[in-house]
């Protein structure tokens, strides 16, 4: 079955349409409802029916899962910073809009490299299902030795309590190897964007801290100040520097997740080694046994 593409990638065809859009002389009302007509997401046409752009994003992606809300509220204060800072806003969304794509290509990767092992897991979670099974084709009714005897019981609960327990742990660490940061190093992009407008460091800096309290963003102020003081001494201009960062940020990010997905290959052989062949031999070899040696001693 084709996987869906990634949430942030959506946000980003959305950034960047408005940047081209933008960029071509587009009023940004218009823009909006362009690019609403041409996306599935609810956010634009919340944005495209008249409310600021900034409120109308926050509210319309409250409800979204939290990386896809994490980047719309990303993209919203782009378009914040951008607006009170008076820089233009088609590069500063042409910007953002490739942070996302580098990030859902990174999700892409987490996919790829998934599936796999997950798919292999999956099929392991069927062995106690099949030992049950390879039991009646022998002749032997494991099932009514599970539901109708003491001991039977007893390897039902043991092995359904190992098996939720498989299954809990293998969801656990798939979602623990996803991305998190819908937009790793926005504080630099977000940086660079309050200071294109040609305000004073000051205001940029009131600005960005502005913007991540108001639209909650994973993003950490403080992170930039080394950066501006690389600025200041060596007297060149603090965009380009900060942009740099957001990009290395954002490569960080992307071998983050695929040392994860490559990790949780190896990883998620533990739960099948602690807890799926225990469970194939309490609830497919034990009942075999015990209808054995029932039979047997009947046979008396």
């Amino acid at each position: 079955m084709k996987r869906a593409p990634p949430a942030l990638a959506e946000v980003a065809a959305v950034a960047q349409r408005l940047a081209v859009l933008l960029a071509a002389g587009v009023a940004p009302a218009s823009a909006w409802r362009h690019v609403a007509d041409a996306t599935p997401s609810p956010v634009p046409a919340a944005v495209a029916a008249g409310d600021a752009v900034d409120s109308a994003i926050l509210s319309a992606s409250a409800t979204l899962p939290p990386l896809e809300a994490g980047g719309w509220r990303g993209l919203a204060a782009c378009w914040a910073v951008a607006t009170d800072s008076g820089t233009p806003l088609a590069p500063s969304l042409r910007d953002y809009a490739a942070s996302l794509r580098s990030l859902a290509q990174a999700q892409r990767e987490v996919q790829v490299a998934l599936a796999g092992p997950v798919a292999t897991a999956r099929m392991v979670m069927a062995l106690p299902l099949v030992g049950v099974l390879f039991g009646l084709v022998l002749g032997f009714n494991t099932i009514a030795i599970l539901f109708t005897t003491l001991p039977g019981l007893l390897c039902l609960i043991v092995g359904g309590g190992l098996m939720l327990a498989a299954s809990r742990w293998n969801a656990r660490m798939v979602r623990a190897a996803q991305p998190k940061d819908a937009s790793p190093g926005l504080e630099f992009d977000l940086m660079a964007i309050a200071v294109a407008g040609g305000g004073s460091i000051g205001q940029a800096r009131a600005a960005l801290e502005s913007a991540v309290v108001r639209f909650d963003l994973a993003a950490h102020p403080e992170r930039v100040d080394p950066v501006l003081d690389l600025s200041r001494r060596a007297g060149v201009p603090a965009a380009e520097l900060l942009r740099s960062e957001a990009h290395e940020a954002r490569r960080l990010a992307r071998a983050d997740a695929q040392e994860k997905a490559a990790t949780l290959a190896v990883r998620l052989m533990l739960p099948l080694g602690l807890c799926v062949l225990p469970a194939f031999m309490v609830l497919g070899v034990l009942p075999l046994m015990i209808s054995v040696i029932m039979t047997t001693i009947s046979g008396f």
